[in-house]
């Protein structure tokens, strides 16, 4: 059986009990997982298929499932706020990054863009992530740990709006408070046609950093809201659920063209 499909030892295990409560835990020999639902003896899955159904001490039925990029996302560590995977997606959809690629990224966090980013560079690439306050790096490195993406991460306690020390990057992802102060830095890091891509909780913020895109000579720009809205499902009553998730932020993005004289250098 692939060990992709199995439960290994000190590996991670998503203990599902329904939509509302599921666990992120590690398997390890000799413990047990307690819940309101009762406990469950973590040496009773090492070695099962991801996708059994097993029951608790008082015969509540959970499902084993291999950890989605999401779940390490929504269950990281933090003291911060982290941002939700549906702006992670726009993010790394129009970074254009894939395995092989060096990306910048700042700030670091609770590290969740930081573990995105780091999945989809892998096995080739690297994140080199700006953050200039060390307890929220540490938290960082649990959560990269976790997700075991940690050796694709090169943590750096510096301040990008006063420099970025790589060059030639394929893309400068920005999730910070002034990202209009990183343009011109982000600029000379980037490659030819690089990208750049920002998030902002205000227009504000948008408009400045739109203008910097601009007056350094940034092509392609652009900016989304998106909104999610779930659906709740049955026969006869489905409709939207009355809970939703509105607005989170704003992405732009850009990418990045050469003066007109630079080209030849």
């Amino acid at each position: 059986m692939p060990k992709r499909q199995t439960i290994r030892e000190g590996g991670n295990v998503l203990l599902y009990l329904n939509k509302k409560r599921s666990y992120l835990v590690k398997a390890e020999k000799g413990k047990s997982f307690h819940t309101h639902k009762g406990y469950i003896q973590i040496d009773d899955i090492i070695g099962k298929k991801y996708g059994t159904r097993l029951l608790s001490s008082i015969d509540v039925e959970f499902v084993a499932l291999k950890p989605a990029l999401r779940d390490f996302i929504f269950k990281a560590q933090r003291k911060t706020q982290i941002m939700y995977p549906k702006d992670i997606a726009l993010m790394v959809m129009y970074s254009g990054i894939g395995p092989g690629s060096h990306v910048v990224e700042a700030g670091t966090g609770a590290g969740a863009l930081t573990t995105a980013l780091a999945f989809y560079i892998k096995p080739r690439g690297c994140v080199y992530s700006y953050e200039i306050r060390p307890e929220f790096q540490a938290i960082a490195h649990k959560n990269l740990e976790k997700a075991q993406v940690e050796e694709y991460v090169e943590l750096k306690g510096k301040d990008i709006t006063l420099g970025i020390d790589e060059r030639n990057v394929d893309a400068v992802v920005l999730d910070l408070a002034t990202p209009w102060q990183v343009i011109p830095h982000a600029y000379l890091a980037l490659r030819g046609s690089g990208s750049i891509v920002s998030f902002s909780p205000t227009i504000d913020q948008v408009v400045k950093t739109v203008e910097a895109l601009e007056e350094s000579g940034f092509v392609d720009l652009g900016t989304f809201e998106c909104i999610m809205r779930g659906m709740q499902v049955a026969r006869g009553k489905t409709r939207p659920q009355t809970i939703m998730t509105g607005h989170t932020g704003y992405v732009t993005y850009a990418r990045k063209a050469f003066q007109k004289e630079s080209h030849l250098i």
